[in-house]
């Protein structure tokens, strides 16, 4: 095995611990590079009560799949995990060094930033107590489940009509979107052929005891049966930590994300993203795709480094 003198603890240090990060750390491991996972325990899903869509892990909760990511991990001897809460990171000489919130620091020559992102929910009352069980977010994940019949969409801009015309897949869809946005010829026959119903009236709260959803009651007094709803939620990224260290950011029509390119190298040297902090769409499997991609592109960084020319 090559050796290259370092005084670094890490070869990367991954911050955020679910399917992107554990993804990436997995490969590392198995090159015998030293990788500290970082995680909060907070992961975006934690509010869904079971996972869809994902081969080989269908109904699975996510926190099932994820300990037994981490437990495969973990039982490479190049693995760190630490259950913590990271607040601050700095470029230093030959590396980063990453501040917890208990004022220990820690050092890697590499960072690969994978805390994922916060949804933005729509502020009616009802959403947020539902969030992941009747009121939702990606039809995908979901839609099969509803199993059919009264299901609103409550979307924004010009993705809602794309997003109501995707969810008609699985069920009878009204689209709750205000007049002011009004509609093009061509976005009113999409939803017309796709059998959408298009509510002008705002929703003033969601009903049913929660998380059940019975439906929605509008400004005007009446009441829409509803057997779930799904949110067009804009996102924010969690941390700061792109940005500080001077990332590139990017808008997409579900909010800002960070800038990476197709290995998901960040736009600062040294700094790889992955997972939804790094792209609009987002899910499991997404994820883990893009953790293992950053992985390689960050192992082939270290051996760049350790076969460069002396200066």
């Amino acid at each position: 095995m090559p050796t290259f003198d370092n005084p670094m603890p890490h070869d990367a240090v991954i911050i955020g611990g679910s399917y992107a990060g554990l993804s990436a750390a997995m490969q590392l491991v198995r090159a015998r590079r030293r990788v500290l996972v970082i995680d909060d325990g907070r992961p975006r899903n934690r509010f869904a009560a079971r996972t869809h869509g994902v081969l080989a892990n269908d109904g699975r909760p996510g926190a099932e799949i994820a300990a037994a990511a981490r437990a495969q991990v973990a039982a490479y001897p190049t693995a760190a995990f630490r259950m913590a809460e990271a607040v601050a990171v700095e470029r230093t000489e030959g590396g980063f060094s990453v501040a917890f919130a208990d004022g220990t620091r820690t050092q890697g020559r590499r960072l690969l930033l994978s805390h994922g992102v916060e949804d933005v929910l729509a502020d009616i009352p009802g959403v947020r107590e539902r969030w992941g069980r009747t009121a939702l977010h990606c039809p995908w994940c979901h839609g099969y489940e509803i199993g059919g019949g009264s299901i609103g969409v409550l979307g924004r801009g010009d993705h809602a009509v794309q997003y109501a015309a995707t969810v008609a897949e699985w069920g009878d869809v009204t689209l709750f979107m205000g007049l002011d946005q009004g509609l093009s010829p061509e976005d009113a026959h999409l939803l017309y052929r796709r059998g959408v119903t298009i509510e002008p009236t705002p929703i003033e709260r969601l009903e049913g005891e929660a998380p059940t959803l019975t439906g929605a009651r509008l400004a005007d007094g009446r009441f829409i049966p509803l057997k779930a709803i799904f949110v067009g939620a804009s996102v924010r990224v969690a941390s700061p930590f792109a940005e500080r260290l001077g990332c590139e950011m990017v808008d997409t029509p579900m909010g800002r994300v960070v800038k990476v390119d197709a290995l998901q190298q960040t736009t600062q040297p040294g700094v790889f993203a992955a997972g939804d902090l790094a792209r609009a769409a987002s899910n499991i499997t997404l994820a883990t795709s893009d953790g293992m991609l950053a992985a390689h592109a960050l192992f082939r960084s270290l051996v760049e480094e350790e076969t460069a020319p002396a200066a």
